[in-house]
């Protein structure tokens, strides 16, 4: 079955000749393609605003610059917001599941990872968007490790986002299957 990037394919109830469709059920929050493309904006929209700031284009409104020290304060600001917010959004991907594979994309390229390749999953409870990073037994084209932004659900302060338990139980099916 040709799998089509973002598409999530749903079992048939009445498939012909008693046959089942392969599911795909996709991982990923809607969102993701907007937090992964969120640093492309953000980092040199900001940097080009506090450029303009240390050139003198903002002023106050008697016409004085900025204080020297209230420069440096943003542009820490933003040196530090800029490394936290690329490292936690431009490796997301976008991941689907059906009864063999995970399907991941980077928005330019999909593959496929047989859920046998699966060896842990873990996710960061401390980030509002609770980011689950897949765990490899072997190198993917995307390297050993998959991040991606589950869907959102209610989920209490520190707790753990339900995907990921689903997803251990896949790589544990793994480890039965591959011993």
């Amino acid at each position: 079955m040709e799998v089509a990037p973002g598409r999530i394919y749903t079992e048939l109830d009445s498939a012909p000749n008693s046959e089942r469709t392969v599911v795909k059920r996709n991982l990923s929050s809607e969102l993701t393609g907007f937090y992964k493309f969120f640093p492309a904006v953000w980092i040199p929209v900001f940097g080009l605003a506090i450029a303009c700031l240390f050139v003198g284009v903002f002023q106050g409104t008697d016409g004085a610059p900025a204080p020297q020290s209230l420069k440096w304060l943003i542009l820490s600001v933003w040196v530090v917001g800029s490394i936290l917010i690329y490292f936690a959004c431009a490796s997301l991907k976008d991941v689907s599941i059906d009864e063999h594979s995970l399907y991941v994309s980077n928005y330019l390229k999909e593959i496929s990872i047989p859920l046998t390749d699966v060896s842990d999953v873990t996710e960061n409870i401390w980030w509002n968007f609770h980011p689950v990073t897949v765990h490899l037994r072997r190198r993917s084209v995307f390297g050993e490790k998959i991040i991606f932004m589950p869907e959102r659900g209610l989920l209490w302060f520190g707790s753990s986002h339900p995907v990921v338990a689903q997803l251990k139980k896949v790589a544990r099916l793994g480890d039965n299957d591959a011993g």
